[in-house]
């Protein structure tokens, strides 16, 4: 079993920057791949970046060169840092993991940023961007 909680969440306005946290309560953290996901209301779940074990990513088109995913293995914690914030990108945003993931980025790009292809998920945290 793995724990996720996300925390970084808030209201800015267009243009503004966030960092997301999500802390992992498992040791196997090191080895799993990691995702965020974001969900409006009234829209699909959307596979926004990932990042595996080895520091391979993958972004979705929608926020590549604004978002940045990245790791710190020493504290199970992956991080989303997101700037040139717009408002199209209010939703709750949820980390995913992917435990003992023998898989990289690089072969399963597609799978990545499928909702399906993770086993846990954290609670959400709430982003509003504001025009």
């Amino acid at each position: 079993q793995v724990e996720l909680v996300e925390s970084g969440g808030g209201s800015v306005q267009s243009g503004g920057s966030l960092r997301l946290s999500c802390a992992a309560s498992a040791s196997t953290y090191s080895t799993s791949c990691m995702g965020w996901f974001r969900q409006a209301p009234g829209n699909e779940r959307e596979g926004v970046a990932a990042i595996d074990r080895y520091g391979s990513t993958r972004y979705a088109d929608s926020v590549k060169g604004r978002f940045t995913i990245s790791q710190d293995n020493a504290k199970n914690t992956l991080y989303l840092q997101m700037n040139s914030l717009k408002p199209e990108d209010t939703a709750m945003y949820y980390c995913a993991a992917r435990p003992s993931c023998t898989s990289t980025i690089v072969m399963v790009p597609t799978s990545s940023l499928r909702g399906w292809w993770y086993t846990y998920w954290g609670q959400g945290t709430q982003v509003t961007v504001s025009s």
